[in-house]
């Protein structure tokens, strides 16, 4: 049996948690869920993850400033993981802002599980 991915989602939202989680584990997805970058960084320092799924606005550390960290890892493995950005209020940044920073993609909120399973799913072929 292939081994099962596994996802990281950073969101301070319990409700947006639980339904990503809801939407990825049908699918047989590993989900390991942190409320801040800070928390994502600790986790991802110590344990491997196919895929980040980032919600832009998070207390301590954004999702654009933790996807740069990330970014900016000595390893190549962690450094170069897909992260999808979750944003609600995408009018403030552009698809741009976002590759700028190092994201792969971005969802909108409210979400689309459809859309989110269909790009977290492209992202981990």
């Amino acid at each position: 049996m292939m081994e099962n991915k596994k996802v990281l989602v950073a969101e301070d939202s319990s409700v947006i948690i639980n339904l990503t989680k809801n939407v990825l584990m049908f699918e047989n997805y590993h989900i390991t869920a942190v409320k801040n970058g800070k928390q994502l960084l600790d986790k991802l320092a110590s344990e491997d993850f196919d895929l980040i799924l980032m919600d832009i606005n998070m207390p301590i550390m954004d999702g654009i400033e933790c996807t740069k960290a990330v970014r900016a890892l000595a390893d190549p493995k962690k450094a170069n993981i897909p992260i999808i950005a979750i944003t609600g209020n995408y009018k403030n940044y552009t698809l741009d802002d976002f590759k700028k920073a190092g994201m792969n993609d971005y969802i909108l909120k409210p979400l689309d599980y459809d859309h989110l399973l269909a790009t977290v799913k492209k992202h981990l072929a």
